[in-house]
């Protein structure tokens, strides 16, 4: 079985200082935030910036940034930058602005629209496919973020029209509400609709994390946490990245696998 993949979601859109005073939301937090975690095993990470008032943005300064404070403290990971659909605008001028940063190695592209808790993570057909053009153009492999199974069959249609390119690369977002739940039989059913030779990674969010998670590295997958999934490691506890990162590790050695370095992960996922 392949080494597993550990990708740290550090930030997200969610999380605040309120909801949970470890939320890095400082380029400074988030890039100290990552080199810890990296030493702890993280080989990606799944990169969201804040603004000067907290809230998500794609403001492309912000994420130069941190890929230049990962250098300069010498962070080999792979960096993935997101193209989420909060905070701004729906087009690819505002959503991709930052796939042209040196240093960009991978980035989050979701293969449909779908809803969260109190909004619509809207992604036409347009936006999709002028996205997935720009990170080909800048040598920038996609992360197919894949809210429910139609997400994977629209990947799939993509393919065919050359608009992706194979082998895919997958991370299952799993138990967002108003999105596929996360249930053993659901990533079961979502890993059997996988394009031949595909990789995935699984997200669980919220509750279902540990469940998805140990499914995810028994299946022969990868695995993502960090506070963009969860916010409290127990019901009384409120996590760290690191501790998210350590629990990942410490279940990988229970159940007998390795933990991919960087390189070892650009190779698996063919960066």
């Amino acid at each position: 079985m392949e080494k597993l993949i550990i990708t740290l979601a550090h930030t997200g859109n969610v999380p605040t200082k309120a909801l949970n005073p470890h939320t890095p939301v400082t380029i400074d937090e988030i890039v100290e935030d990552i080199k810890t975690c990296r030493e702890l095993g993280a080989a990606v990470a799944h990169i969201h910036v804040r603004d000067e008032e907290e809230k998500p943005t794609s403001r492309r300064d912000l994420f130069e940034k941190v890929l230049k404070g990962l250098d300069e403290e010498k962070v080999d990971i792979i960096r993935q930058v997101s193209t989420g659909a909060r905070g701004g605008e729906n087009t690819i001028e505002w959503r991709g602005q930052m796939l042209d940063l040196p240093g960009a190695e991978m980035a989050s592209l979701s293969t449909g629209s779908s809803n969260f808790p109190t909004s619509v993570n809207a992604n036409s057909p347009e936006l999709i496919e002028s996205l997935a053009k720009k990170m080909y153009d800048h040598g920038i492999k996609p992360e197919i973020e894949a809210f429910d199974v139609g997400m994977i069959d629209n990947a799939r249609r993509l393919l065919k029209k050359g608009i992706l390119k194979g082998p895919i690369h997958f991370n299952f977002v799993m138990n967002v509400p108003g999105a596929i739940a996360g249930t053993p039989k659901n990533l079961m059913h979502m890993v059997e609709c996988l394009p031949q030779g595909s990789t995935f990674n699984v997200s669980g969010i919220g509750r279902s994390q540990v469940n998805m998670i140990t499914m995810a590295i028994l299946l022969g997958g990868h695995v993502r946490t960090g506070l963009e999934d969860v916010i409290k490691y127990d019901k009384d506890t409120l996590a760290t990245n690191a501790m998210l990162i350590e629990r990942v590790v410490r279940i990988a050695k229970e159940l007998g696998r390795e933990i991919a370095t960087p390189d070892e992960a650009r190779k698996i996922l063919g960066i």
